[in-house]
């Protein structure tokens, strides 16, 4: 009798491994460069993108703004969750397992909240004060600044990385003569940088009052903006006949927009910052003829425009 010949048992095929969708952001594209389980070091070679995790990353020393707005962090944490990391933070390596953040802040602390591990990130060499200069300019670049932040920024540029305003006005894509007059905002008194800053008055009414020689007499101009609501073409024309000593309640040559609609030119730059805080970005308030207007807002990404969309959704 013959013996039955032995089957051999086929070995189950591995099960798939499921395919992360676009959602998973920069992440799915480049896991397989970072072993979440392995502590050796995994190199990434300059001027390549890989996958860092977070707890290998410093801060920037060099960092310009040190306050970050919490719900807008909270709101770029919910779009990362969803979304994944869209476009890498950039970091320089400092050594075994060691990284320092060039530019990002705000992407890698909304990825702590976020519960990330690791985050995409692209490694470049640079130095101290190529940390400083970068940092600076991604900051003008990216961040929602008023006119005083932006002036101090260019300041720090051209004394501390030693720029001339000609390489600084080329660094941050700026003819000279906006650098010029971004930095002339500085020789301002402080009462009027503080009203610049906070929106109490416009960049158009300050460069009006810089060609004021006189302090007294920009203090007591800046008063009277304030007070009586005047628009920037209004100061012009105080400071071509004189400056304050001009009488008040001079009728305007051509009512502004704000003023034919009644809507005081300090409430609208109120509901813009009130409306910028909200989003984390710059947000502009334009009225127009006949109650229209407009209201903008600005992204500088695809994570940053899907981080405010994800805000404007209906809760």
């Amino acid at each position: 009798m013959s013996e039955k010949p032995e089957e051999k048992s086929t070995p189950a095929a591995a099960p798939k491994r499921k395919i992360g969708g676009l959602g998973r952001g920069l992440n799915a594209l480049i896991e397989g460069s970072y072993e979440k389980k392995s502590e050796r070091l995994v190199s990434h070679p300059v001027n390549s993108v890989g996958l860092i995790p977070v707890g290998q990353i410093q801060a920037n020393p060099y960092q310009p703004r040190t306050h970050f707005d919490q719900d807008a962090l909270q709101e770029l944490a919910e779009s990362i969750k969803v979304q994944g990391i869209i476009q890498p933070v950039t970091v320089r390596q400092t050594g075994t397992n060691a990284y320092q953040l060039i530019s990002g802040e705000r992407r890698l602390q909304a990825s702590k909240l976020a519960g990330l591990d690791a985050i995409p990130a692209y490694i470049r060499k640079a130095d101290d004060q190529q940390m400083l200069e970068m940092a600076l300019i991604e900051n003008i670049q990216r961040e929602n600044l008023n006119a005083i932040e932006i002036a101090l920024s260019y300041q720090r540029l051209v004394s501390e990385c030693n720029l001339k305003q000609e390489e600084l006005g080329d660094r941050v894509g700026k003819n000279r003569s906006t650098v010029t007059n971004y930095l002339r905002l500085l020789k301002l008194p402080p009462d009027i940088q503080i009203g610049l800053r906070d929106a109490v008055i416009s960049m158009g009414h300050a460069r009006a009052l810089i060609s004021i020689d006189d302090t007294e007499q920009q203090l007591a101009l800046f008063r009277r903006i304030v007070a009586e609501e005047l628009s920037v073409r209004r100061v012009e024309q105080l400071v071509r006949n004189g400056g304050s000593t001009a009488k008040p309640g001079t009728p305007e040559a051509q009512p502004t927009e704000e003023q034919s609609l009644h809507i005081p030119v300090a409430e609208l730059r109120r509901t813009e910052r009130h409306l910028s805080e909200r989003f984390g970005s710059r947000v502009m308030v334009k009225p127009g003829p006949q109650g229209r207007g407009e209201i903008k807002i600005a992204f500088d990404s695809v994570e940053d425009m899907q981080r405010i969309l994800h805000i404007l959704q209906p809760a």
